[in-house]
């Protein structure tokens, strides 16, 4: 194992181990809020993990990628749900999450990981840039998180949430194009779930429709839950291609749900709950992928020729170019010839 990949998981350990709580706080029902006096900036007040390391989202660029060999494709078991099966679909006050059958589960992860729920994350009107990672700095439009367990080590989510290897979370991420009715099945009952604590079951459907083409293409790295408590316990799988859903569908995500219960005087519209990127610390993203990186590297090196080409003629001419000045100064006068007559 390469030191600097030694060092990183020697970090995530010191992380966990220091700041695991006697009494984990739960995942739902606080009161922190993404904008306001309970807004991201003081969410490491009451929770001290989200102002500590290894902490989610970030952004994925090609100085912190590097390839890896080993990441194999992942294996998506008991994704396919028929109609007559139900899911239960939920506003908790920060989401809209769907809880996800405990025979769902991921294989290629070194361990068994089973579904717990997905959710999603989103912008507003004015800005539907609502994505948690980005990509070269760039936001997409929303994005999703499948949310698994370590279930190898762990009975559920919950008590998994703030282990060592505890929690594994694939993210989708979301752009504007044409209709998907794949999406559909979860935006269509979200009138259903209007407010916080309302919930409603949903006829089941193939949660692998919800990922993109390609899935063997992704980003991995070590992170955090990126609500409070912000736990560093995740390992993050982002897929590399986006999936579409359509103008109307992203109005609908952005301007159906609440935060705040039916009977509250204070409504207030679920809108912009995403985190903002978070600093990367001494971490590596790996990637399954050469398409783009190689590329880059590519590019990398034939700029850096050209730099040191552009300098090295840069240098020549200007040295030519003074030694041109310093020998217009320079007064050349012929040489006269002097014939002296010998003597007898």
């Amino acid at each position: 194992m390469p030191l600097r990949s030694v060092h990183a998981a020697a970090v995530l350990l010191l992380v966990v181990l220091k700041e695991q709580p006697s009494n984990p706080t739960p995942l739902n029902g606080s009161t922190w809020t993404y904008i306001g006096p309970d807004g991201e900036k003081s969410w490491s007040k009451s929770y001290p993990s989200c102002g500590g390391l290894m902490q989610s989202p970030i952004d994925l660029h090609n100085d912190i990628l590097q390839y890896n060999a080993s990441l194999v494709p992942l294996g998506f078991q008991g994704y396919s749900e028929s109609a007559d099966q139900q899911f239960v679909l939920t506003n908790n006050g920060h989401s809209v999450k769907l809880k996800l059958p405990k025979d769902m589960h991921i294989q290629g992860l070194g361990a068994r990981y089973n579904a717990s729920q997905l959710h999603l994350h989103w912008g507003d009107q004015n800005e539907p840039h609502g994505s948690e990672h980005t990509v070269g700095g760039k936001h997409f439009a929303a994005e999703l998180h499948m949310v698994y367990y370590n279930s190898d080590l762990y009975p559920n989510a919950s008590i998994a949430s703030d282990k060592p290897e505890g929690l594994a979370v694939l993210a989708v991420l979301i752009e504007m194009g044409s209709f998907n009715p794949s999406y559909d099945k979860i935006f269509s009952h979200l009138k259903d779930v209007k407010y916080k604590g309302q919930e409603v079951s949903i006829p089941g459907f193939s949660i692998e429709e919800l990922l993109p083409k390609r899935p063997e293409e992704y980003y991995r790295y070590r992170g955090s839950l990126t609500t409070p408590p912000c736990y560093p316990t995740v390992l993050w799988t982002v897929f590399r291609n986006p999936v579409q859903i359509s103008q109307q569908q992203l109005v609908d995500l952005e301007t159906a749900l609440y935060c705040t219960r039916v009977d509250d005087p204070s409504p207030r519209e679920m809108i912009n709950n995403f985190r903002q990127v978070q600093k990367f610390d001494e971490r590596l993203v790996y990637v399954s992928f050469r398409q783009g990186i190689a590329l880059s590297v590519a590019l990398a090196g034939v700029l850096g020729i050209s730099m040191v080409l552009a300098v090295s003629i840069w240098l020549f001419r200007r040295k030519k170019s003074s030694k041109q000045v310093a020998n217009k100064g320079v007064i050349y006068k012929p040489a006269i010839k002097q014939e002296t007559k010998a003597h007898a």
